[in-house]
């Protein structure tokens, strides 16, 4: 497919953009299949209780080091080729996982599944390149569905096929469906070939210089970071009370997983209202509502139907406020300049990420040592923190 098939006068046709959409959502699943298949795969590789957490943490530090150090390349290196190289990553990184004999093998293909995964991060900004200005937050906003709906089928999904083929058949359809993707996007995505103008090292260099120099990118990312954190907190220690204050099953806390999927409607939504110029007011909503979400689960703390039901729909309106407040700074960041888009792009994730990690291990400790109502005030506060650094923001920063 030539590149003036796939667009349309200069606008990205509904077809290319469900394909990157399908194919985000595809490759991110591989960063999240392992959190709920840690304990059958700790005891397959003979990994000890205490270094099973690895399993997580490994793929986690490959994501963080890919964005840092593989996304920027989509600024010098034409991104069809650099998509197609990263995702033959994956597939043999996910290729060795299912057949790992022992442990270091598997960490080690854990690893190369979150720098491979990256390319994710490739597709969304490649997105903008096709999108016309007038049409790019409904773009984002389509594109990072796909994505958040990968982040929340990837658990129940890997759960379900485990329990039926085992924890290898997770890994060897992944790479299966990762395989044909791959060969989908060589055929139809179109050139882009950008235009360097540094080395590979002074653009790893430069990283440091836009971070400095770009107001509008450290406030989105801090933004971010704190909502994901509390997001990751919440999703690392629901699992929890809900085995031990509502005794419910592996399948239960699956399915409860699948609950998060209707938060994923906020983006496209969020993406169009923000084209509209709403992105101010919907930033500062999208934490009113992460801090509410906590502050309801923390006031109702029993072991009743109602407090169940209460945190089915806090799980909703987290995730909404978390997928929308994504696309309104991913939205934001694309608009600043599009030679250094990539680099803009690995900074933002980059940190957020970071933020969803510390979330998560604060949720282990603080669910250890005060249980459920320690957690969830640490989730009110935040996103509180972030509505605090919100209101420094001023309109002319180019933060909108």
């Amino acid at each position: 497919m030539q590149k003036e098939q796939v667009l349309e006068g200069n606008r990205i046709s509904s077809w290319m953009m469900f394909v990157l959409a399908a194919a985000c959502g595809l490759i991110v699943a591989n960063l999240y299949y392992s959190q709920t298949l840690v304990g059958p795969i700790s005891a397959a590789t003979g990994l000890s209780s205490t270094a099973a957490g690895l399993i997580v943490t490994l793929t986690q530090i490959g994501y963080v080091a890919g964005l840092l150090f593989i996304v920027p390349l989509s600024d010098i290196i034409e991104n069809r080729r650099l998509t197609v190289v990263a995702l033959l990553i994956v597939v043999g990184a996910l290729l060795l996982a299912a057949f790992a004999p022992n442990a270091s093998l598997f960490l080690t293909a854990s690893l190369f599944i979150g720098i491979g995964s990256v390319v994710a991060q490739i597709l969304v900004p490649y997105a903008t390149y096709l999108a016309s200005e007038e049409q790019r937050g409904r773009v984002v906003g389509n594109v990072m569905s796909g994505l958040l709906l990968g982040i929340m089928f990837a658990r129940p999904v890997a759960s379900f096929i485990t329990s039926i083929w085992g924890w290898q058949a997770v890994f060897t359809l992944s790479a299966i469906v990762i395989t044909l993707l791959t060969v989908l996007l060589s055929r139809i995505l179109p050139e882009r070939r950008p235009t360097p103008t540094v080395t590979y090292g002074k653009l790893i260099i430069s990283l440091g210089t836009l971070l400095k120099q770009t107001p509008a990118l450290r406030r989105r990312a801090l933004y971010q970071a704190c909502l994901f954190g509390a997001f990751s907190l919440f999703w690392t220690v629901v699992p929890l009370r809900l085995a031990d204050d509502f005794g419910m099953s592996q399948q239960g806390i699956a399915l409860f997983a699948l609950v998060g999927v209707g938060g994923a409607v906020a983006a496209p939504i969020a993406g169009r209202l923000a084209d509209k110029g709403w992105s101010r007011l919907l930033t500062g909503l999208a934490m009113i509502i992460a801090a509410l979400s906590f502050l309801l689960i923390y006031l109702f703390q029993s072991h009743s139907t109602v407090a169940l039901v209460l945190l089915f729909l806090s799980a909703i309106t987290l995730d909404m406020a978390v997928s929308g407040n994504l696309v309104i700074g991913q939205r934001a960041i694309y608009s600043l300049g599009s030679e250094t888009r990539g680099r803009l792009n690995g900074l933002f994730m980059s940190i957020f990420f970071i933020g969803g990690a510390i979330g998560s291990s604060v949720g282990g400790w603080s669910y250890a040592l005060g249980g459920w109502n320690l957690t969830s005030l640490i989730g009110v506060v935040l996103p509180l923190l972030a509505l605090l650094y919100f209101f420094t923001e001023k309109r002319t920063n180019g933060v909108q």
